[in-house]
């Protein structure tokens, strides 16, 4: 830039030209554990960025944090303040969101008093070639994509290690890129490209696509050196940002373009960083770090049981009443019936400890062949879940089988066979086979059951700033039959903040979300859900769900669903409609005027790629506006799945700030944080924000999720595994 002193030129040269021939010249002597067989613990470690995603200080590297990363980053430098969430779902793909709190500029008195100004920004960095003896690691990355735009930039970055020292150098476009270095080198291509236009993102959420790679570009690179003291790591680097045309007419000063660092790994999921950045401003930051992919918690679980002669419990006097016992105590099985038919003994029921129903149908193995007669040569499992059978597997009845098989269980209303592992068996209709089956123990279960639970609602990232909730839940269940039941929710406000949520977005849309503040302060005693549910099975692959009541916080009404699932497809279609109307603020049982229909067609799709399970859904939505919305997951091996996804509609302009719904989630199996096993679930979502466009009703039940058995997934993975 034609207005950098000799000196900061010279800086600048000489660093530069260090990094590239450091990356160009020197073999990696040193490049990955599974190029070198070098240990894991021997390779330099990555770290989070300023602003959340891996990087040295204020520029981002080639490197990729190991698949499943989840981090949390917090810095503080003069006058910005960053809160980073990063995810690595992939090994070539890094994403991440953030927001910087800017401490000298505010929303405006007239939207949030004296708050800090706060910007939302959607990051995203793919990693375009690995590193090996004589080429780097290149990445190309965007910052504040789909954002307001205000820290908007493009890279490309290539990174390259030598021992314990490795290199990286990139080139920036936009805030990364502003000191203005270089021309564009894409400008050959296109007069469009030398200038980069500041486009209206209005209130941001628009994906502002000419901007890309457009306008003079800066060189960046640095250097890490992981030191001989193995929590310490030192960073040095350039950055092409010149901080004179800082977002918001926020200019700094800026007295060196050379950041320095150091990193402390407290532990596996903590680093505590320090720099000098600028020349003249102080950096203070943390990083939280957890690996979704392997994380998980030794198990406490009761031993298998012993195995004796065939039928010695019936002998001792002990009735099926007792089996029953044992399955649920030992295997983790609800059991509803046991039965016998011909030379088989037939449990049915569900699952509710074990994820994996190997570990629950080899327990149970041992379990009957205590019980069963000798003549009995195999055991049947008929999964059922709210009335619904989803599958039936077939295992010998040697306590531990080195053949089990699985045959459809839909086969409960089809002819058809059904081949996987070792066999088949010829299907029948249901009614035609419970028929067969000579009834040994029968138990409806508990009518009425309930549960009490904490609850936790927290938002942030509006004028309002940090919001939460902390409730106090009371779930309860109404069994009528098999496959009808009442559900409830009851909560009570213990603490909540939700006063100082003033700020009600404008909106041209029906409002359907953004009542949200009113619904929140008026609510002390909510019903949550109040909704009678009936599932039924249709016919062969085909399934049915019909409920009606006060079906979530904001709405009331009645629907239903229904799908089309295979047994063991990739592939499975849902069909939903509802006609709904609004709830009073109070979430007692009082409705207001506003009422509509929506619905949805939903294909769910299992890519078989890396457990991603993408959800195309198109339909009508709360604001009466039509669209679709396309989600993406990734279930990992210890059961966390991570998704995002998108909404867009035909609102257009009349959506408002953040032009499209979406948002990021996370399901994590509970028993990663206990030493008991547990099928049970935790959910935890974040939206950048609430707007009336894309909404969908918050239907407590789909069935989806309801037939989620018909999926063999890793069965015989998991088979394997828990032979003992």
């Amino acid at each position: 830039m034609s207005g950098d002193s000799p000196k900061v030129r010279r800086i600048r040269q000489r660093f530069c030209a260090l990094c590239g021939s450091l990356l160009v010249c020197l073999p990696a002597t040193h490049v990955c554990a599974e190029e070198t067989d070098v240990p894991d613990s021997d390779v330099s470690p990555v770290f989070q960025a300023d602003y959340g995603g891996v990087g040295l200080l204020e520029t981002p590297t080639a490197r990729m944090a190991p698949v499943g990363t989840f981090s949390f980053t917090y810095s503080e430098v003069d006058p910005y303040t960053h809160y980073g969430f990063s995810f690595q779902p992939f090994e070539w793909m890094e994403a991440g969101f953030r927001y910087t709190q800017i401490g000298n500029r505010l929303y405006g008195r007239s939207i949030a008093g004296d708050r800090d100004y706060l910007d939302k920004g959607v990051d995203v960095k793919f990693s375009l070639l690995d590193e090996r003896t004589y080429t780097p690691e290149v990445s190309l990355g965007f910052r504040d994509f789909g954002g307001t735009g205000l820290f908007s930039s493009e890279y490309l970055v290539a990174n390259k290690r030598w021992y314990d020292f490795d290199f990286s150098l990139g080139l920036g476009w936009g805030y990364l890129g502003s000191r203005g270095d270089l021309g564009n080198p894409i400008g050959v291509f296109s007069e469009r490209y030398k200038e980069r236009i500041d486009e209206d993102t209005g209130q941001g959420g628009d994906f502002n696509l000419k901007q890309l790679f457009s306008g003079r570009t800066s060189v960046f690179g640095g250097i890490q050196y992981h030191t001989p003291f193995e929590p310490l790591t030192l960073q040095i680097e350039y950055e092409g940002n010149d901080y004179e045309s800082e977002p918001l007419n926020n200019p700094q000063e800026q007295d060196s373009p050379i950041n320095v660092g150091a990193r402390l790994q407290v532990n596996d999921n903590l680093t505590l960083s320090a720099a000098w950045e600028r020349g003249n401003t102080a950096m203070l930051g943390a990083t939280l770090s957890v690996n979704l992919a392997t994380i998980m918690q030794p198990k406490s679980d009761p031993p298998p049981v012993a195995v004796g002669k065939p039928g010695a419990a019936r002998e001792q006097g002990q009735g099926w009443d007792e089996a029953a016992k044992q399955l649920s105590a030992n295997a983790g099985i609800a059991t509803r019936r046991i039965s016998r038919d011909g030379k088989s003994l037939v449990v049915e029921g569900s699952p509710n400890r074990y994820r994996n129903t190997a570990e629950a149908e080899l327990r149970a193995n041992r379990i009957l062949h205590n019980f069963a007669d000798a003549d009995i040569e195999q055991f049947r499992y008929r999964w059922v879940e709210r009335g619904i059978v989803s599958r039936e597997d077939v295992l010998p009845r040697e306590p531990l089988p080195a053949d089990p098989f699985i045959v459809n269980p839909g086969s409960v209303f089809s002819d058809q066979d059904y081949r996987y592992g070792v066999a088949s068996v010829a299907s029948s209709s249901k009614r035609a086979q419970r028929e067969t089956e000579q009834p040994l123990y029968d138990d409806f279960g508990k009518v009425f059951s309930w549960r009490f639970s904490p609850g936790f609602r927290q938002n942030y990232g509006g004028p309002d700033g940090y919001l939460y909730q902390v409730l106090a839940k009371l779930d309860t269940q109404l069994k009528t039959d098999d496959h009808g039941w009442f559900s409830g929710t009851l909560g009570y406000t213990l603490l909540d903040n939700f006063d100082q949520f003033d700020y009600i977005a404008d909106s041209d849309l029906p409002r359907v979300r953004t009542f949200i503040a009113q619904y929140l302060d008026e609510t002390e005693l909510g019903i949550y859900n109040l909704q009678y549910t009936r599932t039924a099975r249709l016919a062969d692959n085909w399934f049915g769900m019909a409920y009606a009541g006060y079906l979530e916080q904001m709405y009331a009404g009645a629907g239903g669903e229904i799908m089309y699932r295979p047994f063991n497809s990739r592939v499975a279609l849902g069909f939903d409609a509802n006609w709904v109307r609004q709830r009073d603020f109070d979430t007692q049982f009082g409705l207001r005027d506003y009422e509509t229909w929506v619905g949805n067609a939903t294909a769910y799709i299992d890519t078989g790629f890396k457990d991603v399970l993408a959800k195309v859904s198109v339909g009508r939505y709360l604001a009466e506006d039509i669209g679709t919305t396309i989600d993406f997951s990734r279930e990992f091996e210890s059961g966390v799945r991570l998704g995002a996804f998108a909404t867009f509609t035909d609102a257009g302009d009349d959506y408002g700030e953040g032009g499209f719904d979406k948002g990021i989630y996370l399901s994590m199996p509970l028993d990663l944080f206990f030493n008991k096993s547990s099928r049970g679930y935790a959910a935890v979502g974040w939206q950048p924000l609430t707007r009336d466009g894309g909404a969908q009703l918050a239907r407590r039940y789909s069935l989806y999720g309801l037939t989620d058995m018909r999926a063999i997934d890793d069965y015989w993975e998991n088979y394997e595994d828990v032979k003992r």
